[in-house]
């Protein structure tokens, strides 16, 4: 069950209303590294989640992750309460009210006009939140290495948030945020640690004929040597086969007979024809265009 608390986890101090900055800050309430897009990530791991351990800590972070919705939604409102009120009772001429939520790089408008400067599930760029954004595949040590990504991702887009402010109650708020982001990354990456075995990922083994090598796959100059072509358990291929596995690589199927008379029928009749050179539609467009011989073709 939950209960929600009437204080903010972290508290929000805006000093001057900015409905682009607003609208920026859109990008983590609804946008694809948002703090509803991680709450859902997580709630939804959790619940199917065997373990007790990790499903205590991934129903914490989601929780966590819906103060953080109501934190950056709180800043969204508070930026946008001067434009709403300005807005919704028109108390501005229209050329002005129309420069404030378009002019001088405030890209607010749609947010503005569609939702009344409210704090809708959107990214800046008035994409609405999708459940898409969720790639929770049911394996733990998969499910832990996106969400350790997700984490890093998230944290990327607050430092350049933080960046476009001068507000410093505003950048004081999204630092708190940036910086639970680097915590949950912490505990996802303990908890991935904590399996053994946890590379590969699932049960199945790889085929060792092909886990363990790199392939250079591109012609020129040699490869930059690193840990990521010749390190610890890879071997580099500068010339690998042209086909894996020893095969000639060509695709191949069986077919019962009435499958196999009935693509050779359909083979004879779409064969193509190479002798030809038919005169198409868009040669019959042509004026006066010279053919493939270099004389001109008259009008049709």
């Amino acid at each position: 069950m939950f209960v929600h608390n009437k204080r903010l986890q972290y508290t929000v101090r805006v000093t001057d209303t900015n409905p682009g900055l607003a609208n920026l800050l859109l990008e983590q309430f609804g946008g694809p590294q948002g703090e509803l897009a991680a709450a859902m990530r997580y709630f939804t791991q959790a619940v199917t989640e065997e373990d007790p351990g990790r499903k205590d800590m991934l129903y914490d972070i989601a929780t966590e992750e819906l103060s953080h919705l109501e934190i950056i939604g709180s800043i969204v409102a508070m930026l946008n309460r001067g434009a709403k009120g300005e807005l919704a009772e028109a108390v501005d001429e229209q050329a002005e009210l129309y420069r404030k939520i378009n002019g001088a790089g405030n890209d607010s408008h749609v947010t503005q006009v569609l939702y009344g400067a409210g704090t809708p599930l959107t990214n800046s760029a008035g994409v609405p939140w999708t459940a898409a954004y969720i790639d929770t595949i049911g394996e733990p040590t998969a499910d832990l290495r996106s969400n350790i990504a997700a984490e890093a991702r998230a944290k990327i887009i607050y430092e350049r948030l933080i960046n476009v402010s001068d507000d410093p109650g505003v950048r004081d708020a999204l630092g708190f945020l940036m910086t639970r982001e680097v915590s949950h990354q912490k505990s996802f990456e303990k908890a991935l640690y904590s399996i053994a075995g946890n590379f590969p990922p699932g049960k199945m083994p790889p085929v060792p004929e092909f886990a363990s090598v790199y392939y250079k796959m591109s012609h020129g100059e040699p490869p930059v040597p690193g840990p990521w072509n010749q390190g610890t358990g890879l071997q580099l291929v500068e010339d690998p086969p042209l086909t894996a596995g020893g095969g000639d690589g060509t695709a191949s199927v069986k077919l019962d007979g009435t499958q196999k008379s009935a693509l050779d029928a359909m083979s004879q009749r779409l064969m193509s024809d190479p002798s030809t050179d038919p005169e198409t539609g868009a040669e019959l467009g042509m004026q006066a265009s010279p053919d493939q011989s270099g004389k001109p073709r008259s009008a049709q």
